[in-house]
């Protein structure tokens, strides 16, 4: 007897999945505004070092003292970190001529002046995260990242271990609470630390939004569920550019990507629990009423089953017993999947946020670019719908990762003078990775048992934050070699790419239930060719558990 079996006998996809979906949408939309923040929060606008008053420079212009303070580079612009020890006058003679020497120029020593035309404030302009201490300013992403990481262990774990809703509302709850006290933070270790608790409570609500939805959806409409989860993402990534354009302070930008965290918080209290988890762990009362309710909104008022009959599907698991990240590798073909969707996870969040968090290649202002990035990627959601479901989750999977490793590629050979093919490679590029994004949460959430689901999500989702949190960093390898960055998130993405042949395809397959499920070999690919089908024992089954 199958989950599925009886999802249908409720009404399958109705009214009560649309609810359940249009809710769990929200806090989908916020996620992004967090997760690529790092754009605008830490924005480096253009700088150069403060240049101290002096009495020689009382009858000077601004540019003409600038001109003798600061030295410039070799296409006219000021240095961004350097000044003359000494005022070089005799530029003011001719601006073209060589300073005396090379030692005449030094560090900055009296801190920096910043552009504020597109920014009133950074994190970058209020505690000067520039020059030496770039790499601070690059790990603030980092450390939000290693938050992430952190929250997929914990949170995969206890909404397996406690429920999906009940972990969801806790992970809400923290965020707006550590999203708070980002905005109010007075130093750059606060804003560390704070930033770092709201990764770990996001976590959670990437991690259960999708497998919650998924679990009360019949297959027929998995995928499309999966697809429109995933596409109020893209939303949220516009939105994210109409906010930061709006709001231009940092402390008041976190806190209007923060506060609408509370509308999900209040919307959450209409969705149940996922019955799916409920029978799972032997709470067969509460999957009853939950049931009922869902027939009772799709219109089959006529549907009825006994508890009793609802404690017979438990599988696998008996009550009270718990799995943990270690069952994921106890068993072969569970710890192939494991390894392998891993490393899937971790290519996919690499090249994606290696991608997003640079917004160059447009020639574009960078809050039409995040514009851009949001709105193109609707379409490549979109094709991945037709596409998992006529080529396959494994398939689409490899194939979207791979094309974004060579459209990264592509770019390191087209030469600069060449924006509009490069823009063009880049759109691709930024499609095809959210392609492949789109598809590793549909396909994960089908490769992993209902006992071990958030399990395996949280131990997927560690590996994408731990290729979140280094894809930042890779940008610092520009310093050894100017293309290091792009050919690094190149090689990634496709290796990891491959990976993904080496999984098995879910089309069309029920969820599994228990890790037995796994482990029978009419789990791999091409398992079902045609629509599912009950099989007899099955229906008959069914027809016994209603009244």
């Amino acid at each position: 007897m199958k989950f599925e079996d009886l999802l249908l006998e409720t009404g399958g996809f109705g009214r009560f999945q649309i609810l359940i979906l249009l809710i769990l949408c929200l806090p989908r939309i916020n996620l992004p505004m967090h997760f690529l923040l790092h754009n605008f929060l830490a924005a480096t606008p253009s700088h150069h070092c403060a240049i101290p008053h002096q009495e020689e420079f009382v009858n000077l212009t601004t540019e003409e003292i600038l001109l003798i303070s600061i030295p410039r580079e070799p296409d006219g612009t000021f240095r961004s970190c350097e000044m003359f020890s000494q005022p070089q006058f005799h530029l003011l003679l001719n601006s073209s001529l060589q300073p005396y020497n090379d030692s005449v120029t030094q560090d900055c020593q009296h801190g920096w002046v910043y552009d504020h035309s597109q920014f009133t404030s950074t994190i970058s302009t209020e505690w000067d995260l520039v020059c030496e201490q770039r790499g601070l300013n690059q790990a603030t992403a980092t450390f939000f990242f290693i938050g992430v990481t952190m929250g997929a262990v914990v949170f995969g774990y206890l909404s397996d271990r406690f429920g999906r809703k009940s972990i969801l509302m806790l992970s809400l709850v923290c965020s707006v609470i550590f999203g708070m006290l980002s905005a109010c933070s007075v130093s750059y270790t606060m804003l560390a630390v704070t930033r770092t608790l709201t990764g770990v409570a996001l976590s959670g609500v990437s991690l259960i939004i999708l497998p919650l939805g998924m679990e009360w959806v019949d297959i027929e409409h998995r995928t499309f569920s999966g697809v429109l989860t995933s596409i109020f993402w893209s939303v949220g990534n516009m939105l994210l550019a109409l906010t930061a354009y709006l709001v231009r302070e940092w402390h008041w930008l976190l806190v209007a990507v923060t506060g609408p965290c509370l509308l999900s918080i209040v919307c959450l209290w209409w969705v149940p629990e996922s019955a799916r988890w409920l029978i799972a762990n032997g709470k067969v009362k509460q999957a009853h009423k939950h049931l009922l309710r869902c027939a009772r909104m799709n219109g089959r008022k006529d549907f009825t089953i006994s508890p009793e009959a609802l404690r017979g599907m438990t599988t696998e698991k008996n009550p009270g017993e718990s799995f943990s990240y270690i069952s994921l590798f106890r068993t072969p073909v569970l710890r192939k999947i494991s390894l392998c969707s891993g490393t899937v996870w971790f290519g996919v969040a690499f090249s994606y946020y290696g991608m997003s968090m640079s917004l160059t290649g447009f020639g574009l202002n960078m809050y039409f670019s995040q514009f851009v990035f949001g709105i193109i990627e609707i379409p490549a959601k979109i094709l991945m719908y037709v596409l998992v479901n006529r080529i396959g989750r494994r398939h689409s999977q490899a194939w979207s990762l791979i094309l974004t490793g060579l459209c990264i590629g592509a770019n390191i050979i087209i030469p600069t003078p060449f924006t509009s093919l490069r823009s063009v490679i880049a759109v691709m590029a930024k499609g095809s990775s959210e392609a492949a994004f789109t598809t590793v949460y549909l396909y994960t959430s089908e490769l992993y048992p209902t006992v071990l689901r958030q399990n395996g999500m949280g131990y997927t989702s560690f590996m994408a934050r731990l290729g979140g949190s280094l894809a930042p960093l890779v940008f610092l390898l520009d310093d050894v070699w100017r293309s290091l960055p792009q050919v690094t998130y190149c090689g990634v993405a496709v290796f990891c790419g491959s990976v993904a042949f080496l999984l098995p395809e879910t089309l069309n397959a029920h969820l599994p239930e228990g890790i037995e499920d796994i482990e029978k070999t009419q789990f791999f690919p091409s398992r079902v060719k045609g629509p599912l089908q009950t099989s007899a024992p099955e229906g008959m089954q069914l027809q016994s558990l209603l009244k």
